[in-house]
């Protein structure tokens, strides 16, 4: 796995009257075309992690979403939606001429990749969905479930501040902090690709869309439930998952079983950044996956 590797080429793409930066590594026609999670963050967790398997005979595409990294950031929420960003999906395929795809969704970028899958299935050859959900509400129970892990005082005192709209306070931070390095990202020092997307997290899309933090969805995304239509995604599907994830294995679970054809992963001692936290074992599940699928 490589780090800070330079793209082939970078591509600015008009996307609702804005721009949008995508970055290209490899070439060839197995196209693996990655949605990075957030909402808000910029997509070099995700592209560092994965541009090496442009030496596995693939071409990596991944973008900065509108309203995040290089892409424009227009102060208007009414464009922060799934919805919105699954056009912007397409926009960008369209523009960079892809065919069918290997559509890689992680975290928030696995809700834009189910509605996408729904809505343009003949543009896909197989769908990665990891460390993903297939139903917010049933995920924000697995988060109530996590964060009382911490105990029922420590529970209170987050209920009581986000009651107040105090998030700022010490003692919530400190509360988050805990539930990130248990269930986001366990290395005891974080990578640069990561600590460059978490840093420059922009905040309107994240909040308009999820909420304050990785713990408390009340966004608009907050009732979309998608597991009665995986049905209809009748591609080979991967679904993988980190074992102390926030976006728990029971999440994961729930999407495999929903889905036709899929195969499910855990990826031991491993949370919410698996590809970081234990890439031997995430990437030989994940170039099997796409090994098996590929044009011969």
């Amino acid at each position: 796995m490589m780090d800070n590797r330079q793209p082939d080429e970078t591509v600015n793409i008009a996307v609702d009257g804005h721009n949008v930066v995508a970055y290209s590594y490899g070439e060839g026609d197995e196209v693996l075309f990655c949605l990075n999670g957030g909402p808000g963050l910029p997509c070099d967790y995700v592209r560092d992690s994965h541009s090496w398997l442009a030496d596995k005979g693939y071409r990596v595409i991944a973008f900065d979403q509108l309203g995040t990294g290089k892409s424009d950031r227009p102060d208007d929420d009414s464009l922060w939606t799934v919805e919105r960003y699954v056009e912007e999906t397409e926009t960008v395929r369209k523009a960079l001429d892809l065919s069918v795809v290997h559509l890689y969704g992680q975290s928030w970028g696995t809700w834009i990749g189910i509605d996408y899958a729904l809505k343009y299935p003949a543009n896909l050859k197989t769908i990665i969905l990891a460390n993903g959900a297939g139903d917010i509400p049933h995920l924000a129970s697995e988060l109530k479930r996590i964060r009382q892990s911490l105990g029922s005082e420590t529970e209170a005192m987050m209920q009581r501040h986000e009651a107040e709209g105090s998030l700022d306070h010490p003692e919530y931070e400190a509360a988050v902090t805990i539930l990130n390095y248990r269930h986001v990202c366990r290395l005891d020092e974080w990578p640069d690709a990561v600590n460059r997307s978490v840093l420059d997290w922009s905040m309107g899309p994240y909040k308009t869309i999820w909420g304050a933090n990785e713990f408390s969805p009340v966004g608009n995304i907050k009732d979309w439930n998608r597991i009665p239509d995986l049905a209809r995604i009748a591609q080979p599907a991967l679904v993988l998952c980190g074992q102390h994830d926030h976006l728990t294995p029971a999440c994961s679970q729930k999407m495999h079983d929903a889905l036709p054809n899929s195969r499910m992963k855990v990826i031991k001692n491993a949370s919410h950044l698996s590809m970081w936290e234990a890439p031997d074992a995430y990437f030989d599940v994940l170039l099997g996956f796409l090994d098996k699928f590929r044009s011969r």
